[in-house]
């Protein structure tokens, strides 16, 4: 969605991630007959090593980067939280199968420190964007979800936190990179139910997926889960508004109003 929303308004997007195939596929199926250009950039945002090869792969190509998206995400596992005693409330979250410190960890190195280490070493070419482009300053995208917002744990915890750690991370980031001078932006969406190969399960083969909009009828005050359209708004408000900062953004259909926080 964000690809398509950036590279439709000319935007040349260079999407990452592990599968080339599948990077392959949104570029030439998404990539035809726009007014920007869709690059695949095969890579693993939660290595290092891979993080810093592709600044080295991107600086051969740019002279600087305008925007950074940060979208990669792991739902983690889930458990049950109904119980009708504390020892039953204990197994489903202490004994089950699926409670286990690697959940926590992985879900949180994705969802959490990935966002943070892609950032940091994207901040070079971020500010050179601002530098060389007046009246502009360099934006990261962060997506975190309502789920770090919301007061329930939704059967996943792991997942939850990490995306409350996001939101924090965010305002962090932003913070800390005003302080020391730097113009660029740091903000979150925090999507409510969009389809995605985590939401849905699964994707076709131009890589969309779908959720039928009865399934949220009665979940979510626009009886409805979000669309392509209503993400790329949010996207393009981000990339495009220099006043806004350190913010984050619930784009949920009103999801949060009905859940609470």
């Amino acid at each position: 969605m964000a690809t398509q929303a950036l590279a439709v308004n000319g935007a040349k997007v260079y999407i990452v991630g592990r599968t080339k195939s599948k990077l392959d596929t949104v570029a030439a199926t998404y990539g035809k007959d726009i007014e920007g250009e869709i690059i695949p950039l095969p890579g693993d945002v939660t290595s290092k090593e891979d993080i810093a090869r592709l600044v080295k792969d991107l600086s051969a190509k740019e002279p600087c980067l305008h925007i950074l998206f940060n979208n990669a995400g792991i739902s983690g596992d889930t458990v049950s939280t109904e119980s009708k005693s504390a020892s039953e409330m204990k197994a489903n979250l202490f004994d089950a199968d699926a409670a286990t410190f690697d959940d926590w960890t992985t879900t949180y190195k994705t969802n959490v420190a990935a966002v943070y280490f892609v950032t940091a070493a994207f901040l070079p070419l971020l500010q050179k964007s601002s530098d060389t482009t007046p009246g502009w300053s360099a934006g990261v995208i962060n997506t975190s979800s309502i789920s770090g917002l919301v007061k329930s744990a939704q059967h996943h915890f792991s997942y939850n936190a990490s995306k409350a750690a996001t939101i924090h991370l965010n305002r962090m980031l932003a913070a800390e990179i005003a302080e020391q001078g730097l113009k660029i932006r740091v903000n979150t969406i925090a999507p409510g139910v969009f389809p995605s190969e985590m939401t849905a399960d699964e994707s076709d083969e131009t890589q969309k997926s779908v959720i039928e909009k009865d399934k949220y009828k009665d979940k979510v005050p626009a009886a409805r889960p979000g669309n392509d359209i209503d993400m790329a708004q949010a996207v393009l408000f981000f990339a495009n508004n220099q006043y806004l900062n350190g913010q984050v953004l619930a784009v949920d259909g009103g999801y949060t109003i009905r859940a609470g926080q």
